[in-house]
C-alpha cells in the first residue's frame, strides 16, 4: 500500500513538473483606475522613483526595504535599487521611457528571490477632470512561477499588488 501511494505521489509530481514546462515564457497583467486629478499630477508621482515609496504596494509591505537612487531625479535614466527582507527581495528599476503626462516605461530586474526581468508600462489618458491610469506588466515566467501558476493564476498572485498600488496612487493624487 505504501509503495502504491509513493508511486501515485511521484506521478503527480512528475505531471506537475511536465505541465509547468509547457507554460508560456511570459505573462501579462493589466489594471486600470480612474483618478480625479490632472495627468500632470499623476505623471509626477510615477515618473519620480523617489515618490514610489509613497504609493507602491511593496514599499508599504516591507518596512526593512532599503533604496538607493542613481541617474536623473526623474524621467528616462532614473534608477532605483532596493534590498529588503522576505518576499520583496532585491533588484533594480530603470525608467526607460518617459513621455510627459502620457506614458512611463520602467524595466525591473529582480535579483532575489529569483532573477527575472519585467516591464511596467503606465499609460495616462485624460478624461474630463480625471485621468485613467493603465498599468501593464509583462514578466518572465521563471520555472518556480510556472509551477505556482498551475495552482494559482498569476493574475490572482500579482493582481492584488497592482490594485493596491493604483488605489494608493489614487489616494495621493486626489489629495
Amino acid at each position: 500500500m505504501a509503495l502504491r501511494i509513493t508511486i501515485i505521489v511521484m506521478l503527480f509530481i512528475v505531471a506537475v513538473l511536465v505541465l509547468a514546462a509547457t507554460k508560456p515564457k511570459t505573462f501579462h497583467l493589466r489594471r486600470s483606475i480612474t483618478i480625479k486629478a490632472a495627468p500632470a499630477k499623476v505623471f509626477a508621482l510615477i515618473n519620480d522613483l523617489h515618490k514610489w515609496n509613497d504609493w507602491s504596494a511593496e514599499d508599504n509591505n516591507d518596512p526593512s526595504i532599503e533604496r538607493t537612487y542613481d541617474g536623473p531625479a526623474a524621467g528616462a535614466g532614473a534608477a532605483s535599487e532596493w534590498r529588503g527582507s522576505g518576499k520583496i527581495g532585491a533588484g533594480r528599476m530603470l525608467i526607460t521611457e518617459s513621455v510627459p503626462d502620457r506614458r512611463i516605461s520602467v524595466t525591473v530586474d529582480f535579483v532575489r528571490p529569483f532573477a527575472a526581468r519585467n516591464v511596467n508600462v503606465f499609460t495616462l489618458e485624460p478624461v474630463g477632470d480625471s485621468t485613467i491610469v493603465t498599468w501593464d506588466f509583462t514578466g518572465t515566467y521563471v520555472y518556480v512561477l510556472k509551477v505556482m501558476s498551475i495552482f494559482v493564476s498569476m493574475d490572482r498572485i500579482m493582481g492584488n499588488h497592482f490594485e493596491t498600488g493604483l488605489e494608493n496612487l489614487k489616494s495621493i493624487a486626489e489629495r
